[in-house]
């Protein structure tokens, strides 16, 4: 990852994001073959398996290795960004919870799913109609 020296910040997570795309791509598709589609469980592993990781990248960056910040945008928010914006809220409402503010760890959840949830029926209320 030395050949990022030097690269700008966007161009580390444009390159990221093409490979966490194809990659959430990839696994969706795999799980989904695998498990069927009587619900979304590709997109339940994703999230899953991306919150994981982001976890555990960002302890390790934060804790253990130090990285350049280009490669460490190129796996976390380029990467990771990509293949399920779900492991950022993961780790946003961990974060909160580990600096005590549970409160505001349950608000953002609470938010987050309940606004979302609003947003995309409205999308689809909003096309659908006549």
């Amino acid at each position: 990852m030395a050949a990022l020296s030097g690269w700008s910040p966007l161009l580390a997570v444009a390159l990221g994001g093409a490979g966490g795309a194809v990659s959430r791509y990839l696994a969706t598709r795999a799980v989904n073959q695998w498990l069927g589609s009587t619900l979304p469980y590709g997109t339940l592993a994703v999230n899953v398996l991306g919150s994981f990781l982001l976890g555990a990248l960002a302890w390790t960056f934060r804790e253990r290795l130090e990285l350049r910040p280009e490669v460490q945008l190129l796996l976390t928010t380029g990467f990771m960004g990509a293949f399920t914006t779900f492991s950022t809220f993961s780790l946003e409402t961990w974060l909160l919870a580990l600096d005590g503010a549970w409160g505001r760890a349950v608000l953002n959840v609470s938010l987050n799913l309940i606004l979302s949830l609003l947003a995309c029926g409205f999308g689809i209320w909003l096309l659908r109609a006549p």
